[in-house]
């Protein structure tokens, strides 16, 4: 049975936490576009529970590559013409999910399309938590691709009180004090998220010195940087530092149905990358927004939890299927569905 039939039999709750009037009435999106968000949940599911029948043996290649065959198979059956602009690689690097891959069943809409079947291979190897299953779409044409060469990106996400307030270029106190201000707190009460790698031995010390809590983390800055954009999330408010760029775009495309904002700007790791770049021209010095990242306002995103986290439950095989847990979020109306899915491998 494939990935895409065993979805077939899911029986699926759905808590929606927008579309609702300030006076409790329903709104309609007035569109009659189907959501494409809905197919996406059921690509990230069939990617998580084929990645974590691998939970825990410390193999992050079987990780990755069951969950990749079990999201390009389950792509076949979303109904669009999309095209992978952020993947596993480059054509000659990755046998599927490459970038320029078209995907889906050729019908309409065009749309970008993003991937990330494993935010957190290391992660799931270790049956550590944070690990989750991430598709993202837009209009065809706007999604920021990466030119070659461009790995890291430095990154400042915030929610929707602070998007108006953060500077990318400012000392990380001047950005703390801003972002408390707006949430009209103290620097001590905020929590920023940082991924901890030698690199950022800068930032956290800065961080520590202007009294801010921190959380670091050792994968997943796409869920990292969604949980600091998230309004209806205390637990954290900022996530700073250095990571990957096609993280970069995935979290973009989260973030922009949320409302919130990221700063990113393009970061080599050596001078001698530096000066390559430079030569092939990629403008070092400019600030991308979230709306450069992705440019139409028609964006859907989805993500599986993988192993357990902050942002969503790992999956759970219950012998005769398994247990999802996924969130898919719509820019258009700004709407944020929660999925908890029962997936049935044979039904009676």
């Amino acid at each position: 049975m494939s990935a895409r039939d065993e979805t077939d039999t899911s029986v699926v709750m759905v808590k929606e936490e927008t579309g609702m009037g300030e006076n409790g009435n329903f709104q309609r999106a007035g569109t009659r576009e189907r959501n494409i968000g809905l197919e996406l949940v059921r690509v990230t599911e069939a990617a998580a529970y084929a990645a974590a029948r691998h939970m825990g043996r410390g193999d992050k290649i079987a990780v990755d590559q069951a969950a990749v065959d079990a999201m390009r198979n389950a792509l076949d059956g979303v109904d669009m013409a999309g095209v992978v602009v952020i993947g596993e690689g480059e054509k000659d690097e990755a046998p599927m999910l490459f970038i320029g891959e078209e995907v889906g069943n050729g019908m309409p809409p065009e749309l970008d399309v993003a991937v990330d079947p494993v935010d957190g291979t290391r992660l799931t190897a270790l049956g550590a938590p944070g690990a989750i299953a991430v598709v993202a779409t837009a209009g065809r044409g706007s999604m920021y691709k990466a030119p070659p060469g461009v790995y890291y990106m430095k990154k400042l996400a915030v929610g929707p009180a602070a998007a108006k307030v953060i500077d990318l270029e400012a000392p990380v106190d001047e950005n703390l004090r801003r972002i408390a201000g707006a949430f009209d707190r103290g620097v001590g009460d905020l929590t920023v998220i940082i991924l901890d790698r030698p690199r950022h031995k800068e930032i956290i010390d800065q961080v520590r010195e202007a009294g801010a809590r921190i959380r670091l983390i050792t994968d997943g800055d796409v869920a990292a940087a969604i949980q600091a954009a998230r309004d209806d999330y205390d637990a954290a408010h900022v996530y700073l530092g250095t990571g990957g760029a096609p993280e970069a775009v995935l979290a973009a495309a989260a973030i922009k149905c949320i409302g919130g904002e990221m700063l990113c700007k393009v970061w080599p790791r050596t001078d001698e990358e530096r000066d390559k770049l430079k030569a092939e021209g990629v403008d070092l010095d400019r600030i991308y927004t979230v709306n450069d990242l992705i440019t139409s306002n028609d964006v859907s995103f989805a993500a599986t939890g993988i192993t357990s986290g902050e942002l969503l439950d790992g999956v759970e095989y219950i012998g005769r299927g398994a247990r999802t847990h996924s969130v898919m979020m719509r820019s258009r109306t700004g709407t944020i569905r929660y999925i908890e899915a029962y997936h049935r491998w044979q039904k009676h």
